[in-house]
């Protein structure tokens, strides 16, 4: 548990040089997987943190929950430090990990009571039965674990890094596997408890999900932190909009005079001009698109979304 009545920092989460280097492995060569990493994660924001696979998110969070020794630099987690004060340092954060791991013969209950027993947490401050309400899980706890649903095991995970009310909890890959009604759910309880001041970190592939949670968002590819901004500001990054034109009557291919710009049919007979914004305005693309002689019978521009700029960003 945390230290009482220590003031609360700026930062939920800090990194300064954060570097790792994993030894080779047989004949193989040594993997420089964090690559002096600054990252600042402010208090009280629902913060994203993503990347490609191999990128070094999880080196980044083992590091910060103590299962990975970094190689240099420095980092504190609600303003300890994870060498000089370890000990307050993991009691301020909690981290769902990606893999299902729990001991399938422990109930829910007993899972949940264990785990605040490892933190210490006094038997009368213990609140299982109001964690496994909020998850869902309270008409389970008495259940074996491994009778639980793979969904239901992945929100007993929130609930176990819950036991010790951390001011920090880290969701990586959190709904992975989990049907929508579930990943409803669990998005509830996330988004209440950030309500409640919890600083929430998420790591996903699903970056729609990222798009609508997260109100800051940083990308790391190879190791590095290549952008880390307010999730509006990054995505304004991509200068580019797409129009999609629906003719009034099939277009014959070849469809020339269009060759600077990102040209695409859709199935429905639709087709798409992607063009960047500081190079072209609508009007401009409306007249080529008449003066090729094509009747509009229909049109809409798509705006870019977290998914381009990733792409553009990681290619």
């Amino acid at each position: 548990m945390l230290a009482p009545h220590s003031p609360p920092p700026e930062f939920a989460i800090e990194a300064r040089g954060l570097d790792k280097t994993y030894r080779a492995q047989g004949k193989g060569k040594p993997t420089h997987a964090l690559k002096s990493v600054d990252l600042a994660i402010p208090r009280g924001s629902f913060f994203g943190l993503l990347g490609p696979n191999g990128a070094g998110k999880s080196t980044f969070i083992n590091i910060l929950g103590g299962l990975v020794v970094k190689s240099g630099g420095a980092a504190s987690i609600w303003g300890h430090d994870i060498e000089t004060d370890p000990m307050n340092a993991r009691g301020a954060i909690g981290i769902v990990p990606q893999e299902l791991n729990m001991d399938p013969f422990f109930s829910p209950a007993e899972a949940l009571e264990i785990q605040a027993g490892y933190y210490g947490v006094p038997k009368g401050e213990r609140k299982t039965e109001e964690i496994l309400k909020a998850v869902g899980l309270w008409d389970k706890r008495d259940a074996y674990a491994r009778t639980l649903s793979g969904g239901m095991k992945r929100r007993l995970l929130v609930a176990k890094a819950m036991v010790h009310s951390p001011p920090v909890l880290v969701l990586d890959e959190p709904t992975a596997g989990v049907d929508v009604d579930l990943r409803r759910q669990l998005w509830d309880y996330v988004r209440s408890l950030h309500a409640r001041g919890v600083t929430i970190v998420l790591t996903t592939h699903y970056l729609e999900e990222a798009q609508e949670l997260c109100d800051t968002i940083a990308i790391i590819n190879h190791g590095e932190v290549i952008a880390c901004e307010p999730t509006p500001k990054l995505i304004s990054r991509l200068d580019q909009k797409t129009l999609v034109v629906t003719p009034q009557a099939p277009i014959a291919l070849p469809f020339p005079g269009f060759e600077d710009l990102v040209f695409a049919m859709k199935p429905t007979g639709a087709f798409t001009l992607t063009y960047r914004t500081n190079e072209h305005s609508v009007e401009e693309l409306l007249d080529r698109i008449r003066a090729a002689g094509v009747a509009i019978k229909d049109l809409s521009i798509e705006e870019p979304n977290l998914e381009d700029v990733f792409v553009e960003l990681t290619a």
